[in-house]
């Protein structure tokens, strides 16, 4: 870590630094206060429970994180009092069960989400507490799980008091941002595509920017519901917003292959156009003023609609198309289709006279006019995050990508974890061993979705370690002189204040916040602390045993392997492409963007670990999504004409989905063009409309080439 980091975190560092590590410790303080005041057993854990709340300081989020903690402590205690209910007089089998539920908890925590996820963790802790404590003293089940319960009530209730009065940070203000930022990015990643940019740095780095606080942004605006009547606006908006995103990304990738490839053949007015936009997009990103940026892009999206009204004009009697019938993007074609065995086909022969020429301008004019809708819609929500009250907008929650096997594998993890340390702790009757256990539990579950949960986990291990001499020296010699809760706050509090002061900067959030937490598990304030130097070394050594354990975990089960997540990905991917069509149209894009959104994110940051010329995964993702667009746009047009044309268009989405999974093993497509001249012939035969012919073939043609084009890039990639 830079020395420069730690210079600026606590030599000069932000007033919004500054104010959450105050409302933190005051929020800490009040929780001990009133805890030695009611003389809880263990006063601490309302500490703990008060600084992970306030990790996250937004009112709504810290509201919402507190019900997910106490709805996971209140079902971990009664797993925990049904555990011991069970084996009181058995502790082996006791722990066998407790070992299950961790992993059930942590398998949990890895398919959930956000706060969510900090329930599961909490569920597994409770129990693992209750069934420990109360091993040696089972008369005292009821009371122990009550006094958990009631101390990280009191860490929440504190936590959410100072987060609402003082300095309150809002959700909504924390949401603004981050659409501000999707929207800035993902518009500058559009100006880079529309000038056919061959930076794919560049490329991958603004889509990197856009994905990842638009996934968050998805998240996070859940907890919007707990500031207000407006927060459900807010939370439909970053719907909108999420899907609207994810269908222009694809758009873009769709337009810039045609670009690429074929924009030699392009008319100047159509490259001026795509000139344009990208400039607008570019101004819109980098400019202030929303209404300035939405003008811009209606005045360039009316251009648009021009240019395809004299297309279709020049093909014939296609008008109604540009007042009734949606022309998707996913059209977009730059040659004529081809048969079976690969020869060209007429135009003519598809229902139009216009040449190939005349289709790719009408198509990438198609294609720029439904990019600058979508970009009109984000604007739309973008303003409705910052204020729902001017427009209204509804969209379905989206869809998450959930792997089940990485899953159960943290949930293995986490359970060989709590089996080791139990063991160890069975067979030697170390009273400390519970430490270590908590410590193994809390964060082998806590780090396994982290994108390097070994690393995180080192970090932390270091930032327990300076832990050590802080609460020796605070915890024990200086505050061994204490007699009130003023003297205590006073030499207590400042490691914790000097920790969370430092957590407050993303880089350094992992060395601090353990230093934070050490700090107070090595201390263990309450009415009857122990200040021997025998204890303080018990739970020192505890301390580093559990989180040893936990790194060690990690090194050797790393989680899956790069190569068999992207086959996962790639995978789940094709698997969705195949149950497009078993949902309801709107279901199936509001879950198709979702996963699709999350596996984007998940893929670019597997590209960022491979050298540059074996770097094929981002556009392998961007394939898939274009294709799932696709695929719903077909859906849309043809799915209600005669049953020929619907069996047809079924064969030819299984072709698309497989020819899609061949693709990323570097296989040309096999399938498609047969089954896509089956459905030409089908619409040809049963359809009355000439338009959908030639609408369709070109779609079949550019999915055929996109597919070629990744398949040769996926071969390139694996081969270098």
């Amino acid at each position: 870590m830079p020395l420069s980091v730690w210079w600026h975190a606590y030599l000069t560092p932000p007033a919004s630094a500054v104010k959450f590590a105050i409302k933190a410790t005051l929020a800490m303080l009040l929780a001990l206060y009133i805890a030695l005041w009611c003389d809880l057993d263990r006063p601490y854990w309302a500490l703990i429970s008060a600084a992970f709340l306030q990790i996250r300081p937004m009112s709504g989020m810290v509201l919402e994180k507190g019900i997910s903690q106490l709805s996971g402590t209140l079902i971990g205690c009664v797993v925990g009092i049904a555990i011991m209910a069970a084996f009181v007089q058995a502790p082996t089998p006791a722990l066998v069960c407790l070992t299950l539920w961790i992993s059930v908890c942590a398998y949990a925590a890895s398919l959930t989400r956000n706060n969510a996820s900090y329930g599961c963790i909490m569920a597994a802790v409770t129990a693992m507490l209750i069934v420990i404590i109360t091993a040696s003293a089972p008369g005292g089940l009821f009371a122990i799980a009550v006094a958990r319960l009631s101390e990280l009530a009191l860490g929440a209730i504190c936590a959410t008091l100072v987060s609402a009065l003082l300095w309150p940070i809002q959700v909504r203000d924390h949401l603004g941002d981050l659409a501000d930022q999707v929207v800035n990015h993902a518009f500058l990643h559009g100006a880079l595509r529309l000038n056919n940019s061959d930076d794919i740095g560049a490329l991958q780095s603004t889509l990197t920017a856009t994905l990842t606080p638009l996934t968050q942004l998805e998240t996070d605006s859940q907890a919007a519901r707990y500031e207000g009547p407006e927060g459900s606006g807010r939370i439909r908006a970053s719907h909108v917003l999420t899907r609207r995103t994810s269908r222009l990304l694809a758009i873009l990738h769709a337009l810039q292959q045609l670009l690429r490839y074929h924009g030699d053949r392009l008319p100047a007015e159509t490259r001026q156009l795509a000139r344009d936009m990208a400039e607008g997009l570019r101004l819109s990103a980098e400019g202030q003023g929303v209404s300035q940026a939405r003008e811009r892009l209606l005045q360039l999206r009316h251009r648009a609609l021009k240019c395809v009204e004299r297309g279709i004009d020049k093909g014939g009697p296609c008008r109604g198309a540009v007042d009734g019938t949606s022309l998707d993007t996913s059209g977009v074609t730059s040659s004529p289709p081809s048969g079976p065995a690969g020869e060209r086909l007429d135009p003519a022969t598809i229902g139009g006279r216009d040449g190939a020429e005349d289709l790719l301008q009408l198509r990438l004019n198609m294609g720029m006019r439904e990019a600058l809708g979508h970009a009109l819609v984000i604007l739309d929500a973008r303003e409705a995050i910052h204020t729902p009250g001017k427009r209204r907008l509804k969209a379905p929650a989206l869809a998450w990508h959930r792997d089940h096997l990485a899953a159960a594998l943290n949930g293995l993890r986490a359970g060989l974890v709590f089996a080791l340390l139990a063991t160890f702790w069975r067979y030697t009757a170390w009273d400390n061993g519970q430490v270590a256990m908590l410590v193994g539990t809390l964060f082998s579950a806590f780090f396994a979705t982290r994108d390097n949960p070994a690393m995180v986990a080192a970090t932390f291990l270091k930032g327990m370690l300076a832990a050590i001499p802080s609460a020796f020296l605070f915890g024990h010699v200086l505050l061994a002189q204490a007699n009130d809760i003023v003297t205590l706050a006073l030499v207590f509090m400042p490691p914790l204040f000097v920790g969370l002061l430092g957590a407050a900067n993303p880089r350094l959030m992992g060395y601090c916040l353990a230093f934070t937490i050490g700090n107070i598990l090595l201390t263990m304030p309450g009415n009857g602390m122990d200040l021997t130097f025998d204890g303080f070394l018990n739970r020192a050594i505890a301390l580093v045993i559990g989180l040893s354990t936990v790194v060690t975990a990690f090194r050797l089960l790393p989680g899956l392997p790069l190569a068999v997540r992207k086959r996962r990905l790639v995978k789940a991917t094709v698997s969705d492409l195949h149950r497009l069509w078993q949902r309801p149209p709107h279901q199936a894009e509001t879950r198709f963007g979702g996963t699709m959104a999350d596996r984007l994110l998940s893929l670019a940051r597997h590209d960022d670990a491979l050298p540059e010329q074996r770097r094929y995964l981002l556009s392998l993702g961007l394939v898939g999504l274009d294709l799932g667009y696709a695929s719903l746009h077909l859906r849309r047009r043809l799915g209600e004409q005669a049953p020929p044309i619907r069996q047809a268009l079924d064969r030819f989405a299984a072709a698309l989905a497989d020819d899609y999974g061949a693709s990323a093993r570097g296989e040309p497509p096999e399938h498609m063009r047969a089954t896509g001249e089956q459905l030409l012939e089908a619409l040809e035969q049963h359809g009355n409309n000439p338009v959908e012919q030639r609408l369709t073939a070109g779609l079949i043609e550019r999915l055929t080439m996109s597919l070629e084009r990744q398949a040769e890039r996926s071969r390139l990639a694996r081969e270098r």
